[in-house]
């Protein structure tokens, strides 16, 4: 689920539902919406174990659901995997026997995926800590949520399941604070304001996500302009949930896409290697002492020297 963000609980892990629009393979149709996470070999061993039905049925691979099939999955715990810990350098802002929060450099993925077995934070993370709470299982030990791959800043990482338990309720309560700084395309109309349109998956391109209502979930996100530099803006954004590429979705649907964003950034201005997005601001209560804290991490310095070159234009 890039919280930019994405909150895991064990129910959006776990299950997903579809409404088949048009006739197509069982197997096609499943991996259309799931996109590159899941290969179309392990969707057909799910089909033929059953954890993938169709009108509550069991079917095989070849199957071809009709138009308004309800289509069910229902992802079976992933065997062991073994991951290595790497001893990669952590950027560590606070740390106890609860939790860690530290501040992730651009380029870095969050947890192993196909593509992605070394060199994520959950390798560094095994190597530092040694112990991770084991909630989302032993691909993602302790991630209690992530920001994308080309987004830096702050993350916290939870060391034991009672932690995980408390900082995963924060999260889906929305009492987590999250502030994040963005450079986009455009002059906003508007100093600040809100952006409150549901997020899914994009149904003309199953890897990204846009503003649409049907198979969608709730997505707010709050605007305050920081710098104003004439085609470009610096804005500080608040989430209020944490949907998947929540603010690129967002700021692309009020026509001001964030510089260098790779999948919803626009082609033509200044370059950059990743999206213009720092997650600066993580505060949350702590599981154990019930004290809020709240740790702010600086613009890095390639998103610095950007902006200091938009001053001195």
């Amino acid at each position: 689920m890039n919280l930019e963000e994405q909150e895991w609980t064990d129910s959006e892990l776990q299950s997903y539902e579809w409404e088949a629009a048009e006739k197509n393979r069982i197997d096609k149709f499943v991996k259309e919406q799931l996109g590159e996470e899941y290969s179309r070999s392990a969707i057909q061993l799910w089909i033929e174990d059953g954890h993938i039905l169709v009108n509550g049925e069991s079917v095989k691979a070849n199957y071809k659901v009709n138009t308004g099939d309800q289509v069910t999955l229902t992802i079976p715990e992933a065997e062991s995997a073994e991951i290595i810990p790497e001893d990669i350098p952590l950027d560590v802002y606070y740390e106890d026997a609860d939790v860690i929060v530290v501040n992730k450099p651009r380029g870095m993925v969050v947890h192993p995926a196909p593509g992605h077995s070394s060199g994520t934070l959950v390798n560094a993370l095994m190597f530092h800590c040694k112990d991770l709470s084991g909630i989302n299982g032993e691909i993602r030990p302790g991630i209690v949520h992530r920001i994308d791959k080309d987004t830096s800043g702050l993350l916290m990482a939870a060391k034991n399941d009672k932690a995980h338990a408390s900082l995963a309720a924060q999260l889906k309560e929305h009492s987590v604070t999250r502030k994040y700084y963005a450079l986009v395309h455009g002059n906003l109309s508007h100093d600040q304001g809100t952006i409150d349109a549901p997020i899914g998956r994009d149904p003309h391109d199953r890897k990204m996500y846009t503003v649409i209502e049907k198979n969608s979930k709730q997505a707010v996100t709050h605007f305050h302009v920081v710098e104003r530099f004439g085609d470009y803006t610096l804005v500080e954004l608040k989430l209020e949930t944490g949907r998947t590429h929540q603010i690129r979705v967002h700021m692309k649907f009020i026509g001001h896409p964030l510089v260098g964003d790779p999948m919803y950034g626009r082609s033509k201005g200044i370059k950059m290697d990743g999206q213009a997005l720092h997650a600066a601001v993580l505060g949350f209560i702590h599981p154990s002492s019930g004290q809020y804290i709240e740790f702010t991490a600086p613009i890095p310095d390639d998103m610095e020297m950007l902006l200091q070159s938009l001053r001195s234009r």
